[in-house]
């Protein structure tokens, strides 16, 4: 990232970046001399233990110099910089020092382990260009479609950024306790891998033919849930940790006074019905683009397959996590339908080996009782749960996952009424009206922006191009300078709201931008 700041004396542009490969974690700083001269003040303060360790920091000489080491228990950060600030007041470290044109000073900041020795020094500028080469070599596999190129890329490239670079987990969000609703309990922590937004992320980056990722985050996958079927979890850490308990740091005020302030998080615990329909469908979309299964992959599908089979008749929390009663989700009973239907395909279609006429049986059971008990006649919509009358925009995910055609009369029924119960005052879509779900928490939260990319997809592959392309425009001008996007948006305040930068948003993003790529490519087919 560079930042160009001019003040009455001259100007300098700071580049800071985080270099890939080497040892340990970085981040770098590098301040430049453009015009006449500027006064830099730096200011140091390192706490560990999400704040509350005060860690022992002194000065070090070695090879490359003199350094500045912070430790506290198993944790070191240790900076190097052309000008090292001294100890100041409040445990901090503070300087000064005056940037002249054609001057360059480098700040070194680097996390290892404290009974490591600590990194060497990284030549600055190489380390610049090497990782200016990977991010660039990367994203020229982007190839442009025209409308919408510049954000389907940056979301390409958040996407990747969000992906453990050994591992190969994809983490929801970056951030934890960035809060939904300022002065509210819906505060997260999302610094995990959700089986879901990873599937969803890998569906959209292999559309665009990042396959290398793709089969990164597939074993993954297969390291992650392997075992007993039945210990299948909705989020793992980005190894593949289990163990996620939430706790409170109550020594923390939270963003604007919003706590609690979480880490780790309750959801793991909890049965969400539709998550293994969203790996199945990424696993065949893998398959369908030409990557052969393994001796592990189709062999531990079956036994996710199982897993929906023996749990066919549980209630569940829900795409949305919700901390209330567990009930009968259309989403996810959907969504169990597509596992098994992934299932039925993979046999008929791909020559793999399963029980195709038990699984053919509970697909089209799914179906018929979606049909029955989670379609309301009278107001003629999908409803969020079976029996009831209130809608949810995760419906809109039905027609992305082949269960109805996006201008099904049962379709477009339901995305009236969503128009009509879910849409705010800027025609922005929510989730659900938290004032009549009862979600285990108080009532009130923003915009989620992944539903009105959903809402822009529908548009779209209905014929309602006009109005996609209106709120397309709108919800990417939501986003940041650097084109990145949080989980909800305040249009009161007109700030971004939850954690940030946010898979589920990029990846949205990119299906609505492809589902108007391909409006326009059906018009022109047409017209021509």
């Amino acid at each position: 990232m560079e930042t160009c700041w001019r003040t009455a004396t001259g100007e300098i542009l700071v580049t800071e970046y985080m270099p890939i490969g080497g040892r340990g974690n970085a981040l770098i700083r590098r301040v430049q001399g453009l015009h006449g001269h500027v006064l830099m003040r730096q200011e140091l303060v390192l706490r560990f233990g999400y704040g509350k360790i005060v860690p022992w920091v002194h000065r070090i000489h070695d090879d490359d110099g003199e350094a500045l080491l912070a430790i506290a228990g198993p944790q070191a950060v240790m900076l190097r910089a052309d000008a090292l600030p001294l100890a100041g007041p409040d445990y901090s470290h503070v300087g000064e020092f005056t940037i002249e044109a054609g001057q360059t000073l480098d700040l070194q900041l680097q996390a290892f382990s404290s009974h490591d020795m600590p990194p060497p020094a990284i030549d600055v500028g190489r380390a610049l260009q090497t990782t200016a080469t990977y991010w660039r070599s990367w994203s020229s596999n982007y190839i442009p479609q025209g409308t919408y190129d510049r954000e389907v890329e940056r979301s390409l490239l958040v996407l990747r950024a969000l992906t453990h670079d050994r591992t190969g987990g994809i983490v929801a969000a970056l951030t934890t306790s960035l809060p939904e609703h300022f002065g509210g309990k819906r505060n997260w922590d999302y610094r995990y891998c959700w089986l879901r937004d990873a599937a969803l992320t890998l569906d959209a980056m292999m559309t665009h033919g990042f396959h290398q990722e793709a089969l990164q985050w597939r074993n993954w996958l297969l390291r992650a849930i392997a075992g007993d079927p039945h210990d299948i979890q909705i989020m793992y850490g980005v190894s593949g940790e289990r163990d996620l308990p939430e706790r409170i740091l109550a020594h923390l005020p939270g963003y604007e006074g919003s706590a609690p302030v979480r880490v780790g998080n309750g959801a793991v615990h909890q049965y969400q019905g539709d998550v293994v329909g969203e790996v199945m469908v990424a696993l065949a979309r893998l398959r369908n683009q030409g990557v052969h299964e393994d001796h592990f992959s189709w062999p531990l599908q079956r036994k996710m397959l199982l897993f929906v089979e023996d749990n066919i008749k549980r209630k569940d929390h829900g795409i949305w996590e919700m901390r209330g009663e567990k009930r009968d989700f259309t989403h996810s009973r959907v969504m169990m339908w597509a596992a098994m239907d992934c299932g039925v395909r993979a046999v008929q279609e791909h020559g793999l080996d399963g029980p195709v006429e038990r699984w053919v049986e509970i697909r089209d059971g799914l179906r018929a009782e979606i049909l029955e008990q989670g379609f309301n006649s009278e107001i003629n919509s999908f409803t969020q749960t079976y029996g009831g009358t209130e809608v949810d925009a995760s419906l809109l995910v039905l027609p992305q996952v082949g269960f109805l055609a996006y201008n099904d009369d049962r379709i477009l029924g339901t995305v009236s009424r969503l128009e009509r119960d879910l849409l705010d005052g800027t025609g922005l879509l929510i989730r659900y009206r938290t004032e009549t779900c009862l979600d285990g928490l108080e009532p009130g939260e923003h915009p989620f922006l992944a539903c009105s990319f959903w809402l822009v997809e529908q548009y779209a592959r209905s014929g309602r191009v006009p109005e996609a392309k209106t709120l397309m425009d709108r919800l990417i001008g939501y986003g940041n300078d650097l084109g990145l996007l949080s989980e909800e948006y305040d249009t009161n305040g007109n700030r971004m709201a939850g954690n940030y930068p946010q898979a589920f948003s990029h990846l949205t993003l990119i299906r609505a931008a492809d589902a108007l790529v391909g409006a326009a490519r059906d018009t022109a087919t047409t017209t021509g």
